[in-house]
Formats: structure tokens, C-alpha cells, sequence
């Protein structure tokens, strides 16, 4: 008899277990459904422009980074933040979800979303070079240009594209003040991780890996830096 009872605890314990778990998937489905549809929203607005027409010049030749800024840029400042927080914040009301939940729902939505380059820019020439920017590393989505030889404005090959990272850097006109910097990483000739030695930190035009290899790669993701859920 105490076998029996044991077992249909064990059976009623299990099956709980599963429910949990069918509700569990049908939450974080559901979740994910309406961060999704949320965020197209946003590319939408932010691609209204695109492709962006951009001019080349130099030597070596490359992509003009003030354009490549001004269309990233305008890109980001066309979408309503504002109202896609709110909507965001009562989503998490609404559906009781966590910050934690909310937060990965968010990132996966705006990684799966990422358009190539050759939707964001129009470049006449293939024979040039993009500038890894600071702002065009700020949108850039993870695992972009990874291995893309790495040259220096003088032409020099200096190594392979190994990632982008993002710091806090002090600054503006008040004390205490942080904004946030994106800069990359690259793996030198001899094999060693390198960082650019640049003085201030701004890139510009100082470095650049080659279109023709970029143009078909993710280039722009729209960040969750406007997008934290709040308390």
C-alpha cells in the first residue's frame, strides 16, 4: 500500500513537473513572439533610408566614415524609443515576465534582425575599404567580419579582424560623466590579439577591412542601450 502511494505521488509529481515545463515553453514562445513583432517595427524605421549612398576617396581608397556615421546614426535616431519602451515595459507588466527573460527576448530579437551591408550602404566601387568606426562597431553584430584582413590607412596589412568590445569612457562637460565606446580587436601577422594604439581612442578612417568581403555580412544591429527594462 505504501509502495502504491509512493509511486502515485511519484506520478503526480511528474506530471506537475511536465506541466511546468509545457507552460514554461508556452511562456517564453509567447514571450518571444511579441518582443519579435516589436522590433521589426523598429528596423523598419531604421531602414526607411537605407541603402544609405555612399562616397569613397583616399588612398588607400575607402569608404567615407562621416557617411557611414551619418547614415548609422540617423539610422538608430529614426526609431521611437520612447514609445518601444513603454511598450516593452507593459509587455513585462502585463505578462509578469522577468527582467532576465525580457532582457534575452530583447538581444535574440534585435540579433535575428540584423541586415547585411549591402541592404544598409550603396557603394559604386567594390575595390575599397570599410572604416571600422567607432560607430559603425557600435552596431555591429557579434560574430561580423571575423577574420576579414585588417589594414591601416597607409595600406599596411596589419593583421585579421578578431571582434568588436565596448568600453566606458569619461567625458563631457561634467564630472562623473561615462559614455559608452565600441572599439575591435585584431590578431597581428605573428599571431598576437591586438588592440589599435590610437590617441583619444577615435578610429575614423584609421583602419579598414576590405567591401568586398564585408558587403555581404551582417552589418547593422540596432543595440538595447534604449531598450533596459526597468524595475
Amino acid at each position: 500500500m505504501g509502495f502504491r502511494l509512493k509511486s502515485v505521488a511519484l506520478a503526480a509529481l511528474m506530471m506537475t513537473f511536465f506541466a511546468f515545463s509545457i507552460l514554461g515553453q508556452n511562456t517564453t514562445e509567447s514571450l518571444k513572439e511579441k518582443v519579435d513583432a516589436l522590433i521589426v517595427t523598429a528596423y523598419q524605421s531604421a531602414s526607411a533610408q537605407f541603402p544609405c549612398k555612399i562616397k569613397t576617396g583616399g588612398k588607400p581608397k575607402m569608404i567615407r566614415w562621416q557617411d557611414v556615421e551619418d547614415c548609422l546614426n540617423g539610422a538608430e535616431a529614426s526609431v521611437d524609443w520612447e514609445n518601444l519602451l513603454q511598450q516593452v515595459q507593459k509587455l513585462r507588466q502585463d505578462g509578469g515576465f522577468s527582467k532576465t527573460d525580457m532582457s534575452l527576448a530583447i538581444e535574440s530579437a534585435l540579433a535575428a534582425q540584423a541586415m547585411s551591408y549591402q541592404r544598409v550602404f550603396s557603394v559604386k566601387e567594390m575595390d575599397v575599404l570599410l572604416p571600422l568606426s567607432n560607430t559603425l562597431l557600435k552596431f555591429l553584430p557579434a560574430d561580423s567580419l571575423q577574420g576579414l584582413p585588417v589594414f591601416a590607412k597607409s595600406g599596411e596589412r596589419i593583421g585579421t579582424f578578431a571582434g568588436a568590445y565596448s568600453f566606458e569612457k569619461a567625458g563631457g562637460l561634467n564630472a562623473g560623466n561615462y559614455y559608452r565606446m565600441s572599439m575591435f580587436q585584431y590578431t597581428d601577422l605573428r599571431g598576437s590579439i591586438q588592440s589599435p594604439a590610437i590617441i583619444g581612442r577615435l578610429l575614423l578612417d584609421s583602419f579598414g577591412v576590405p567591401w568586398k568581403d564585408a558587403v555581404t555580412q551582417p552589418g547593422f544591429r540596432l543595440t538595447a542601450d534604449k531598450l533596459t527594462p526597468k524595475r
